[in-house]
């Protein structure tokens, strides 16, 4: 199945597939950054594959460390009952994809939450703002080196799971 799926990137558009994982579930290819939208529009429409519906898509801070970050597409094709998983790798100080929501509608979410909670921009996307947090919250709290700002509209926002406060009795039994 994954060199079907490869044959047909590889005949429509050459050296799109940077590496591929058949040890994940489901397979993976690497795409080329700059080709993923054109990528995913032929996975989409092409007959022996026709992905229908984007299960998730997400994004990945590999640390500062490694100055990448990722976005996974999960793909699935409901009458050809196909998996498949698709990732870029992004430059993690400018952390920018195509938007991909014409060809998935869903997409639109996903890639607002993404870019939420850790600031990769997807271009052409006819909505980029936050989804989760307010408009004006600083940062991208799920990228690795966050820190969380300590007040919000004069709001204390760090918080201790484990200490309670005084002021507040406790439930006795």
């Amino acid at each position: 199945m994954l060199e079907g799926i490869k044959a047909i990137i590889d005949s429509h558009f050459n050296e799109a597939i940077i590496d591929e994982s058949v040890a994940s579930t489901p397979p993976c290819l690497t795409i080329k950054n700059e080709l993923i939208y054109s990528v995913c529009e032929l996975l989409h429409t092409h007959h022996q594959t026709y992905f229908d519906q984007l299960s998730c898509l997400t994004g990945i801070d590999n640390g500062p460390e490694n100055e990448t970050m990722e976005v996974v597409y999960n793909l699935y094709s409901i009458p050809k009952n196909i998996h498949l998983m698709l990732k870029v790798i992004l430059d993690r100080k400018k952390p920018k994809v195509d938007s991909i929501h014409s060809i998935w509608r869903n997409a639109n979410w996903y890639e607002r939450e993404t870019y939420d909670l850790l600031g990769i921009h997807f271009v052409n996307h006819p909505d980029l703002r936050r989804i989760l947090l307010p408009s004006d919250w600083e940062g991208y709290p799920l990228r690795k080196d966050y820190e969380v700002q300590k007040y919000y509209h004069g709001i204390t926002v760090k918080y201790d799971r484990d200490k309670k406060p005084d002021d507040i009795p406790q439930i006795k039994e």
